[in-house]
């Protein structure tokens, strides 16, 4: 059985020849064709939630395939934009929100919001590093994938506790279990600060030590599945851990309006 971290060494040795074999597979190659062709004819919010293989497309790039469903709340999102610090997508605590109004900015551009490269390319190549994650049938090397990606941009230990995927990889890591994602913020944050300095998330070396430790006891605490498919934690398959708190209560206040 080959271990989660010599898995994940493996595959993020060469990751633009992964993501080619990727965008070569027939479904992935005709839904970026779709994209690529229909995006920039995309000039409303409406229309863009409206064709659903783009909104699919583009939810599935930012990691928010859980959310198609959603597409009041996403309306929302795309509607208020970033501009304004309180408007929705700044106020909700998970970063991808914010990178997804960002990337399709009516608010700000209106019509002209798709013709930028940062809706389009951009767009198609974090759909096949995502769809890269996604496939990988052992859990901890979707989890160690994104956390590579994503662990730069973080600052904060609440952008940690934002992220279900990387507060996983991160407790796992330090050994703090995982119920305590259920108390209240200051205090998984008291936890977290006493164990972990955020200037490991700066540097290559203090991204690679935090991964050898979370695969180490991630295949630990899963030596069953550490090779098999399982339920995905960042990817959609438990809402509860794929959707921060604060978000599934704004959909629920939506859904009452």
């Amino acid at each position: 059985m080959v271990g989660t971290l010599t898995s994940y060494q493996n595959l993020s040795r060469d990751i633009p020849a992964a993501i080619s074999q990727v965008a070569a597979q027939p479904f992935e190659a005709r839904e970026v064709e779709y994209f690529t062709k229909t995006i920039q004819t995309i000039k409303t919010v409406e229309d863009f939630v409206a064709d659903r293989r783009v909104f699919a497309f583009a939810m599935q790039a930012f990691g928010l395939g859980e959310m198609t469903y959603a597409k009041a709340f996403m309306e929302k999102v795309l509607n208020e934009g970033i501009s304004d610090d309180d408007s929705f997508a700044n106020s909700l605590s998970d970063p991808r929100y914010r990178e997804f109004a960002k990337a399709f900015n009516f608010e700000s551009f209106g019509s002209a919001a798709t013709s930028f490269d940062r809706a389009q390319g951009e767009v198609v190549d974090k759909y096949l590093r995502q769809t890269l994650e996604e496939g990988q049938d052992n859990e901890g090397v979707r989890l160690a994938l994104y956390f590579e990606r994503k662990a730069p941009d973080v600052t904060t230990y609440l952008q940690i506790l934002a992220q279900p995927a990387i507060a996983t990889v991160v407790r796992t890591a330090l050994g703090i279990p995982e119920a305590t994602a259920a108390l209240d913020l200051d205090k998984q944050v008291e936890i977290l600060s006493a164990k972990l300095d955020l200037d490991e998330f700066q540097s290559a070396e203090g991204i690679d030590n935090l991964l050898k430790k979370f695969t180490a006891l991630y295949d630990i605490n899963n030596p069953q599945t550490t090779d098999a498919g399982g339920v995905g934690l960042l990817f959609g398959q438990s809402a509860a851990l794929g959707i921060d708190t604060n978000t599934m209560l704004q959909i629920q206040q939506l859904r009452r309006t």
